[in-house]
């Protein structure tokens, strides 16, 4: 007896949930040789509003936890990463065409990726911030806070995990939540990892992903006045400009700027670029 395969239709990750597309639309997700794998969602503008509007509710208890618990909770992604690699490896090999090995190797450098940035959780304060030396019986310190509600484009080439993660966890890091447009021709990594973000100790909304035309859904995001950054390292193929004049509109801070720090290399400078700078002023006792 031959028994029919059920393929699986993916959805999107919203709040700590798994909803459809409130379009009801979805497409397919196809090998590199073109047979079919899965069905995903496809997000619309209502989907991106319900996005953000998570990822704000999140973002007092994200940003007010300690930066060790930040860490932990990292860490924690990392364990449970490891302990689905066959999966994962699987997903690689058939959505991007590479073979076993390779694919063991990308899902290793994800791992890694995640260990990296959970490292500097508790440690990019005090290489980012400072105390200002200042005339008169003051403190004068400096300390990075997050920026807020952080919009990402994630890298839409091959390397779909390790370039997801490195997309999302600088940003996490330094106290943000995100709203992510996974890679649109190969999301599979993007929502597996979903799965395991939310069988994890990531509170719900923290980490909100889409799936579909980043073309589509970037310039609501842009736009979208409780979005604080817009970080489009995987903008690459759209249009840079219009993104940020949209942007403009609302004051937020674009990421990376032009020539700046990629994805593909763990960097300092993409935790520090989803913070902004709070300077405090105290006076000394005075003996």
């Amino acid at each position: 007896m031959t028994r029919l395969a059920v393929p699986k239709t993916y959805k999107l990750y919203i709040g700590g949930k798994f909803p459809r597309s409130e379009s009801g639309r979805v497409y397919e997700v196809v090998s590199k040789r073109g047979d079919f794998i899965a069905n995903a969602a496809k997000a619309s503008r209502k989907d991106a509003r319900d996005a953000v509007v998570a990822a704000r509710a999140a973002i007092s208890g994200w940003a007010g936890s300690t930066a060790y618990n930040r860490g932990q909770v990292l860490y924690r992604i990392a364990e449970l990463l490891e302990g689905r690699r066959a999966q994962f490896i699987d997903e690689i090999v058939q959505s991007e065409g590479l073979n076993a090995a390779a694919a063991s190797a990308q899902v290793n450098e994800a791992i890694d990726r995640w260990v990296w940035y959970a490292g500097w959780a508790d440690k990019y304060v005090q290489v980012a911030g400072n105390a200002n030396p200042v005339a008169g019986p003051y403190f004068n310190i400096s300390v990075p806070e997050p920026t807020g509600v952080v919009a990402i484009v994630a890298p839409q080439g091959a390397g779909s995990l390790v370039g997801f993660v490195s997309a999302i966890a600088p940003a996490l890091v330094a106290g943000n939540t995100v709203v992510v447009i996974a890679n649109e021709t190969m999301p599979l990594s993007a929502i597996s990892l979903s799965e395991v973000l939310a069988t994890s100790d990531v509170p719900g909304g923290v980490v909100n992903v889409l799936t579909g035309s980043p073309a589509e859904i970037a310039p609501w995001l842009a736009g979208h006045a409780d979005v604080n950054a817009l970080d489009l390292v995987g903008a690459g193929a759209l249009d840079w400009v219009d993104l940020q004049i949209i942007a403009a509109d609302t004051l937020k801070r674009v990421f990376p700027p032009e020539n700046g720090p990629d994805a593909a290399t763990p960097s300092l400078d993409r935790i520090t670029g989803f913070t902004e700078t709070k300077t405090v002023w105290h006076t000394k006792a005075l003996i």
